[in-house]
């Protein structure tokens, strides 16, 4: 028996590659285990390759697996691409229909069984998933019960006999690979989970729900790859609470929507991908001018251009830092993980009412779209922190004929912000410059003063975790940082290596800016190579370090730009090379 299993799906777009992989994790999460899911998917509705890989564990998993233990192929194409992650030992289950052949260069079990010629038989080529299931449960000796109940669960509404016809699929796949069984080398069968069932999640769903949790009400947004779901997990989730959903004409609409609904005392925000977010510049600066509060995500893929819209990158770290004309405060956060994504979404909230200013949610493709176990989350954790927000009326001598100074130069650089209709509030808004009532002003003094005013706000910003460290070692051969989903692989990495006797300390820098110096460069202090691992070309990640700490000649970079994740034996790998490197150096 194993502790771990890795499993894919694989076929052409369209024809059920997802739903199957999302029962088989369905079940398996129902049978207490963890699961890191990851699919690759083409960028168009129907047709292309696509693919869903899971791992499956007694213990908690925070990556996709090096290797590939079970792969069902419903063509020819899915073994030709995906048999190299394979062993001896592993195996490739295929539908007779493909006449499945094993590349020259294919280690791998080969067995055919016929998916869509035995679902035809029953009723519908459709449920040749439900066979391949079947086929899955009997090579892993797994109690079909539970995929029978999400079976009847999922087809109930279209009446007994579909659901009847798909569990006669289920049951024939399983007949089917049984009489295999005898003649396959290797063990596929899962220890068993003493655990309950988990919460399993993409890390969009996470971001929604936090946003909901924070007490957004209002979300503006344009459909983009990989943002949407944020989206559609809002429109089905947010009228709940009685919440509005706005698809916009274009995300230029949706940025600024979302920012009147900042100002109107709503928390609101919106969602998108790179080339959405370098449409909302403008606004985005909009909003740290007039210090309206506005929370926008932004799920990272490969550009540039349309680039690759259905693949891992991180390539818009400068942009998010650095992206708008002038000078405006601005916070810029990136979650680690799903669970992390609840948790700083609704932090993100609170930092764009309290610091009045612009708040980016860095997350990546595979972060946002990746599916994962979340532990039980923390609803005690949740506090909500609207900072100068006045909400009463507000008592002035009644002769007073000026503007409420919404933009007082206040010592912290944070104004009080009445909301529309408060009496005694009125003032001007303009993104034009402007002084404390908000008329405009062109004058030198008043210009160097709001700058300053805006600008400390913050200065010295430190949200409560702004890293994830993980200190192993006192003094570490190797520091290796990463940004959002790097985590898992960078973490299984470093326990490998650190079980070779090679001293590797992690971290995850959560606050990318304002950037939290001194926390990182202590980090840094305590190892005599760092190791940077981010998915883009120029290593963005590397450079803003660079232009923060004092690294000296102890930077390596590791970047990936393929459109592919971080697996954990690429950091391990790394490491030996940076490893031996410290050793010639001594």
């Amino acid at each position: 028996m194993k502790s771990q299993i890795s499993w894919k799906v694989g076929g052409q777009q369209g024809e059920g590659i997802e739903s199957t992989g999302e029962i088989f994790a369905t079940a398996m999460n129902r049978k207490g285990y963890f699961l890191y899911g990851y699919r690759h998917f083409s960028s168009r509705i129907k047709g292309g390759h696509t693919n869903n890989k899971i791992r499956v564990s007694t213990s908690p998993v925070h990556a996709i697996s090096d290797d590939l233990d079970i792969l069902i192929a419903f063509d020819q194409e899915t073994i030709e691409v995906n048999h190299h992650e394979m062993r001896e030992d592993s195996i490739i289950i295929a539908d007779s229909k493909a006449k499945p052949v094993k590349p020259d260069d294919c280690q791998a079990q080969l067995i055919d069984l016929p998916f869509t010629s035995t679902a035809k038989e029953l009723g519908t080529a459709l449920m040749k998933n439900m066979v391949a299931i079947g086929a899955t449960s009997a090579l892993m000796n797994l109690d079909t019960s539970t995929f029978e109940e999400l079976i009847t669960n999922m087809f109930t509404k279209k009446g007994d006999k579909v659901v009847e016809m798909n569990i006669q699929a289920l049951n024939q796949g399983y007949q089917l690979m049984k009489e295999y069984l005898e003649d396959i080398q290797g063990d596929f069968e899962l220890q068993e989970s003493s655990e309950n069932p988990h919460l399993y999640m993409i890390g969009n769903d996470a971001i929604g729900l936090g946003a909901i949790s924070a007490g957004s009400r209002f979300m503006s947004a344009y459909p983009i790859t990989p943002a949407s779901e944020i989206m559609e997990y809002m429109i089905a989730n947010l009228p709940k609470v009685g919440g509005t959903v706005v698809q916009t004409e274009d995300e230029i609409a949706a940025a600024t929507m979302s920012i009147g609904a900042n100002y109107a005392g709503v928390r609101g925000f919106t969602a998108s991908a790179g080339p959405g977010l370098s449409l909302m510049m403008e606004s985005i600066g909009l909003s740290g001018m007039t210090e309206t509060p506005f929370v926008v995500i932004n799920t990272q893929r490969g550009g540039p251009s349309t680039g690759l819209p259905t693949k891992q990158e991180q390539s818009d770290l400068m942009q998010m830092i650095y992206g708008t004309h002038g000078d405006i405060p601005k916070i810029v956060v990136a979650p680690t993980d799903a669970e992390d994504a609840f948790y700083l979404t609704m932090e993100a909230f609170n930092l764009a009412e309290e610091y009045q200013c612009p708040v980016i949610i860095l997350s990546d493709l595979q972060l946002s779209l990746g599916k994962q176990t979340v532990k039980e989350l923390d609803y005690d954790k949740i506090k909500i922190k609207r900072g100068e927000l006045i909400q009463s009326d507000i008592e002035r001598e009644e002769d007073v004929k000026s503007y409420f100074r919404r933009y007082a130069l206040t010592g912290s650089g944070i104004s009080p912000r009445p909301i529309p209709g408060t009496k005694g509030g009125i003032h001007h808004v303009t993104g034009v410059e402007h002084n404390e009532e908000g008329k405009t002003s062109e004058a030198a003094q008043n210009r160097q003063q709001q700058m300053d005013k805006r600008m400390r706000k913050t200065k010295n910003l430190l949200i409560e975790k702004p890293v994830d460290y993980t200190e192993n070692h006192e003094q570490a051969d190797i520091l290796y940082i990463g940004f959002i989903s790097s985590k898992g692989a960078i973490e299984e990495g470093a326990q490998r290596l650190n079980n070779q006797n090679i001293a590797v300390n992690t971290l995850q820098i959560r606050q990318l800016h304002p950037f939290p110096t001194e926390t990182i460069q202590s980090a840094i202090d305590k190892a005599q190579k760092v190791v940077i691992a981010e998915h883009n070309y120029q290593g963005q990640l590397a450079n803003i370090i660079k232009m923060n700490v004092n690294i000296q000649n102890k930077l390596v970079n590791q970047t990936k730009y393929d459109g592919t994740p971080f697996l954990p034996h690429e950091i391990v790998d790394k490491g030996i090379e940076v490893a031996k490197e410290i050793k010639e150096l001594v």
